[in-house]
C-alpha cells in the first residue's frame, strides 16, 4: 500500500506475449497537498524533477547518514499515504543497507 510494497519476479515465456497498453493510474503523490516528503531528506534527494540517486548514496553512506541507515529513508517514512503499512525498522534497515551495500 502506498510506498509499502515491491514485488521482484521474472516470468519467461518461448512465445512472445503482447501486453495491453498500461491505464493510466492517478498516483497518490499527485493528490497530496503537503508533500512532507519534499521537505524530509537531508540531502533534497527527492524533487519534482525526481531521485538524485547518487546524493542519496552518499548521505547513506556518509558519516550522517546514520539515521536513514538505521530508521529507513526519511522521506519515505514522511509520506502519509500507508503509515500503517510501513516495514518495521529492522526491515527498513536491510534494505538500505542493500540499497548501499554496506
Amino acid at each position: 500500500y502506498g510506498l509499502w510494497h515491491a514485488y521482484r519476479g521474472a516470468l519467461l515465456f518461448e512465445e512472445e506475449i503482447f501486453l495491453p497498453e498500461p491505464r493510466e493510474a492517478i498516483h497518490l503523490c499527485d493528490t497530496c497537498v503537503e508533500k512532507p516528503c519534499m521537505n524530509s531528506c537531508p540531502v533534497d534527494a527527492y524533487s519534482e524533477q525526481g531521485f538524485a540517486h547518487e546524493a542519496c548514496l552518499g548521505h547513506v553512506r556518509g558519516p550522517g547518514g546514520g539515521l536513514c541507515r538505521t530508521s529507513g529513508c526519511l522521506d519515505r517514512n514522511a509520506c502519509p499515504y500507508g503509515a500503517d503499512y510501513r516495514y518495521p525498522p529492522e526491515v527498513q534497515a536491510f534494505h538500505m543497507a542493500a540499497f548501499a551495500r554496506l
